[in-house]
């Protein structure tokens, strides 16, 4: 039974010999060892499973494609956002504030904030965030506010993914 795989020819056999002691441990014990051989065998071939899209894991950089599309889509119509990273994109908090606005656009008027009231616009975002759709603010204010125009890509895709995992 070959469970989806394509038949190709292995590309690493990896082997390893254990020697296992059986018996009591004990003064007078007697005990003997079975020697175990494992083999490993790993392919270059892509499984059908993954050529079909069924469930397989994708690779970081795929998850990151997708949720800069996914951000992109739901923040398109917001001025003063332009979503091309997970960095320098959110550095003033208007994209975080865009996200959040379009789940929950009484939460507050987008229209009204400014891209240099950086404070303003992330502690809104994140506390809306987290009283509307308990998403926990993974990112402090004063930190982004620290990193000026360059956050940490992995903090921002981090708490980008806690927002899509609630509200997706």
């Amino acid at each position: 039974m070959t469970y989806g795989f394509s038949e190709a020819e292995p590309k690493q056999i990896e082997k390893r010999t254990e020697k296992v002691e059986l018996g009591g441990g004990g003064l007078g014990s007697t005990s003997s060892s079975v020697t175990i051989t494992k083999s490993v065998t790993t392919s270059s071939s892509t499984t059908s499973r993954q050529k079909s899209g069924g469930a397989v894991a994708r690779s970081g950089s795929d998850i990151k494609d997708m949720l800069l599309r996914w951000s992109r889509a739901k923040t398109k119509e917001y001025e003063n956002v332009q979503i091309d990273n997970f960095s320098g994109s959110w550095a003033n908090g208007l994209a975080f504030a865009a996200l959040i606005h379009h789940f929950f656009p009484d939460a507050y008027d987008y229209k009204e904030l400014d891209s240099k009231n950086r404070r303003r616009n992330f502690e809104l975002a994140f506390k809306t965030a987290e009283e509307k759709a308990d998403v926990y603010p993974l990112i402090e204010v004063d930190d982004m506010l620290l990193m000026k125009d360059k956050p940490d890509w992995k903090c921002v895709f981090t708490y980008v993914q806690g927002i899509y995992r609630k509200l997706h």
